[in-house]
C-alpha cells in the first residue's frame, strides 16, 4: 500500500489523528518504534514496576553537563498512555487567554476554547471519559475517599470527580490495584491503543507498522517533506507520502526535526526561528502523602478526586497555582522504591495510613528550557 498519510508515533496524538482520518478513505500508515505491550506476571507488581523498573525503556537522555538519565518515557504501541493515570481533563476557557502568574505572564493562544470545544467533546467520546458532565457516569469514590471528600468540603474546598478514561470493573478484574503508573495490558484503561488506535484499525485503509524508528526527514526544494528514512528489524527503508504527521512526543519530535538538519536547513527542519525545542514545559509536580497514624486508607483506586480551588488563584489572590488530584494509591513497595532506606515493614505501615496527593503547579514557557542534540544524544535542560 502506498500511503497517502504517514503518522510517526502511535501515542494519543498519532492514534487520535489516525482515528479521525480513517473514515476519509485515505491510505494511512502509522509508524511505531515499539511493540504492543503484552500481559505479564508483573503488570500489578508494585516492586517490579516502581523499584525494578521492569517496564522502563532502556533509552538514555542527558543533562546539559552530560549526566545520563533514564526518562519516564515508554516505547509501546499507544506510547506513554499505556502507563498513564487515565486522567483526561480539559483546559478551561481562561487558559487560552493571556494570564499573569506568580512566575511571570503567558501569552494568549492563537485559538480560543470555543473553537476547540467540539474537538474536546469528540475526544471525550472517543476515550469514553467518565465524570461529571462527561459521556459516562463518574467513577465512584470508595468509602475512604468519600470520607476525605467530606473533610475537604468541611475545610471550605470544592472537591470534584476526576474525569477518567477507565472501565473500573474491567480494570479490577485484572487485579485489585490502582492504574496510575501501572501498565495497561488489558482493556480497562482507555488509552491510545485501546481507544483511538483500535477505532482506526477497524478500517482496511489504516495499517500499523511496529518496530519502525523514524531516523531522518528529508525536505525537498519546496521545503515540503519528500522522504522519511526509517530503521526496522529488516534494515533501513525510505518511505514517501504526500502528508507526514509528526506525533512522536514533545522530546522525540524535536530530536527528529533537529537531527534532520541539512545544508539548506543547518539548524534543523522547521527551525528558521530557532524555536524548535525551546520553551519546553513539563508537569511541575509534587507528590504529598498525608499520613494518619490512627486511621487506615483501605482504598484500592483512590484516584477519583480532584481539587481546583487554587486553579485560578491562590488563597492570597496571587495568580493561578494549579490542579490537585489524587495519586494512584501508594503501597509499601512503591514507597520503598522512592525512599530506599525505609524498612519495608515501616513503608507498608505508612502506606496503609496515607492519602496520596499529586499537585501540578504552573510551569511557564522559558526559552532556556529546551531540548537539544549533542553528538546525536538528546539533551534536556
Amino acid at each position: 500500500m502506498q500511503p497517502d498519510v504517514i503518522i510517526i508515533g502511535s501515542g494519543v496524538g498519532g492514534a487520535s489523528y489516525a482515528a479521525a482520518l480513517a473514515p476519509s478513505g485515505r491510505n494511512v500508515l502509522i509508524l511505531e518504534r515499539g511493540e504492543r505491550l503484552q500481559p505479564s506476571p508483573f503488570d500489578r507488581d508494585g516492586k517490579a514496576i516502581f523499584a525494578d523498573q521492569y517496564f522502563m525503556s532502556d533509552e538514555i537522555w542527558h543533562e546539559p553537563d552530560d549526566t545520563p538519565f533514564q526518562p519516564g518515557n515508554y516505547a509501546f504501541v499507544g506510547g506513554n498512555s499505556k502507563m498513564y493515570g487515565a486522567a483526561l481533563i480539559r483546559f478551561r476557557p481562561q487558559d487560552f487567554r493571556a494570564r499573569e502568574h506568580l512566575g511571570g505572564s503567558t501569552p494568549s493562544w492563537p485559538l480560543s476554547y470555543e473553537e476547540l470545544e467540539p474537538f474536546y467533546s469528540a475526544a471525550e467520546d472517543l476515550y469514553q471519559v467518565c465524570g461529571d458532565r462527561h459521556p459516562h457516569s463518574p467513577v465512584p469514590h470508595e468509602p475512604d475517599m468519600i470520607w476525605l471528600k467530606d473533610r475537604l468540603t468541611a475545610a471550605g474546598l470544592s472537591p470534584e470527580h476526576l474525569p477518567l478514561g477507565i472501565d473500573l470493573n474491567t480494570w479490577l478484574a485484572g487485579g485489585q490495584s490502582p492504574w496510575d503508573g501501572h501498565p495497561g495490558t488489558g482493556f480497562g484503561k482507555m488509552d491510545a491503543e485501546t481507544c483511538a488506535l483500535a477505532e482506526a484499525l477497524k478500517h482496511p485503509n489504516v495499517i500499523l507498522k511496529t518496530g519502525c524508528t523514524a531516523e531522518r526527514l528529508v525536505a525537498g526544494p519546496d521545503g515540503r517533506i519528500a522522504k522519511l528514512h526509517v530503521e526496522t528489524s529488516q534494515g533501513a527503508e525510505t518511505l514517501t507520502a504526500p502528508v507526514i504527521i509528526l506525533a512522536a512526543g514533545a522530546v522525540q519530535s524535536v530530536a527528529l526535526l533537529l537531527g534532520s538538519a541539512a545544508e539548506a536547513y543547518p539548524t534543523g527542519l522547521a527551525n528558521r526561528s530557532d524555536q524548535v525545542g525551546r520553551n519546553f514545559m513539563n508537569h511541575n509536580a509534587s507528590a504529598m502523602m498525608a499520613v494518619m497514624p490512627w486511621r487506615q486508607n483501605r482504598s484500592i483506586y483512590q484516584k477519583t478526586l480532584m481539587v481546583n480551588d487554587y486553579y485560578d488563584q491562590g488563597p492570597e489572590g496571587k495568580g493561578p497555582l494549579g490542579n490537585i488530584q489524587m495519586l494512584g494509591k501508594i503501597s509499601g513497595p512503591i514507597l520503598k522504591a522512592q525512599v530506599p532506606w525505609l524498612p519495608q515493614s515501616l513503608a507498608g505501615w505508612i502506606a496503609r495510613r496515607s492519602f496520596d496527593f499529586y499537585a501540578m503547579s504552573e510551569d511557564l514557557p522559558d526559552p532556556r528550557s529546551r531540548v537539544t542534540l549533542a553528538n546525536d544524544k538528546i539533551v534536556l535542560n
